[in-house]
């Protein structure tokens, strides 16, 4: 039986920290791009309003407008912040009973 004793130990920590610059560096590009908005922040906002509406459309219809004034009142919570007028349009599709834009659709 032969003893492997794996690449150098120079060698192993310098790939290491290469690595981590590299993650490092990675994770702060996006941080940049996004700004602490996932990048699927628009769909995140359409689900959300298109379930809201869902929702409330089970006890009762949402009269025009009320989709608008519910964002504007808060009543979107965080998802609504991704992307306000995805929140609305989405809350207008499930008050409409039109299937959601997202359905069927592999992302």
């Amino acid at each position: 039986m032969e003893r492997h004793e794996g690449p150098p130990r120079g060698k192993f920590v310098t790939v290491l920290a290469a690595a981590v610059v590299l993650a490092t560096a990675a994770g702060g590009a996006v941080i940049a791009r996004y700004d602490e908005r996932p990048p699927w922040g628009t769909d995140i906002a359409y689900e959300g309003g298109y379930l809201q509406a869902v929702r409330i459309v089970k006890w009762r219809p949402l009269h025009e407008g009320e989709c608008a004034d519910m964002e504007r009142q808060g009543m979107g919570g965080e998802r609504a912040v991704h992307d306000p007028a995805a929140w609305v349009e989405g809350c207008l599709d499930g008050a409409a009973g039109r299937p959601s834009r997202n359905q069927g659709i592999v992302r």
